[in-house]
């Protein structure tokens, strides 16, 4: 009797949409051709008013979107899809073991989703996996930093714009060893490779998070947890990155802030902690006012 081959479960892919306009396509095409398994892509849809996710699905089986009812921040809208996706899961309909978090402006290297596939089967104590991210002008962003502490965190604040190149900015970007593959603080969300174990293990994305921050806290619980955060540079992405920067600094600084301060408030909850906690809060303020003038 032959030996029949199982064709492999799809992959669930997820990605928060919100008007991503020609690079939710370009995500399509070449995630696809970043892994020889068949490929799910979830859109879980924050509010697009240009019609592409919906232009993306149509008459196709491996594409769902979905709308989250609002504009519910990138860790709300995750969680939703991975909601939505559990009764799949159960079924037998998709890969039970991994789920792969994505931007709509990445694009896959080909085969650089199946490396991660392969770098976290390999190592069994990791729940997630982040390839090497380049720029578009091909620099290499730090994407596996090491978790701010408070002291890191007040400093990379206070000094970043005037002193880009402080020894506190310097520790918190850990950008020295982007060749290597390593155990990091956390990894950036913009490509997540997710143990399904690890996600459920720790409660998904805190929904607290709207914009910013949300996957430093991930990773962080990720370890606190017993697992590891795995930086794998042999896969191997471009995020870009260029059409949001600098765009919208009313909402985003003060967004960015926010977070910030509820990283380091949520680890530091001591009342004598209290006037580092009240020093770091006002140098945010008065990095916002900084930042929202040089935009102005």
């Amino acid at each position: 009797m032959g030996i029949v081959n199982t064709p492999a479960k799809p992959l669930a892919v997820i990605t928060v949409t919100y008007s991503p306009g020609r690079h939710l396509r370009f995500l399509d095409d070449t995630v696809r051709s970043s892994t020889k398994r068949p490929v799910l892509l979830v859109c879980a849809d924050n509010g697009s008013s240009d019609g592409s996710p919906e232009q993306l699905a149509a008459g196709r089986d491996d594409v769902d979107v979905f709308s989250t009812g609002g504009n519910i921040g990138y860790g709300g809208a995750i969680n939703a899809a991975v909601k939505r996706l559990a009764m799949r899961r159960e079924a037998g309909e998709i890969d039970p073991d991994y789920l792969l978090i994505t931007n709509p402006d990445v694009r896959f290297s080909p085969g650089s989703v199946d490396e991660l596939l392969a770098r976290l089967a390999a190592n069994p104590r990791a729940g997630a996996a982040g390839p090497r991210i380049e720029e578009a002008d091909g620099s290499i962003y730090p994407s596996a930093r090491e978790v701010p502490g408070l002291l890191t965190g007040i400093g990379h604040a206070l000094l970043v714009d005037a002193w880009p190149n402080n020894p506190f900015t310097r520790a918190y970007r850990a950008n020295s060893d982007m060749g290597t593959e390593r155990t990091a603080g956390w990894l950036s969300g913009a490509c997540l490779l997710v143990r399904w174990e690890a996600f459920e293990d720790i409660g998904g994305f805190d929904e607290r998070y709207f914009m910013y921050l949300e996957d430093i806290d991930f990773g962080d619980r990720l370890s606190r947890a017993g697992w590891d955060n795995l930086y794998c540079p042999s896969s191997v992405i471009t995020h870009d990155q260029g059409h949001v920067a600098g765009k919208h600094t009313r909402v985003t600084v003060p967004a960015h802030h926010k977070s910030a301060y509820r990283f380091q408030a949520d680890r530091h909850p001591a009342w004598w902690q209290g006037p580092i906690r009240l020093a770091l809060w006002l140098g945010l303020w008065a990095r916002g006012i900084l930042q929202q003038t040089k935009g102005s």
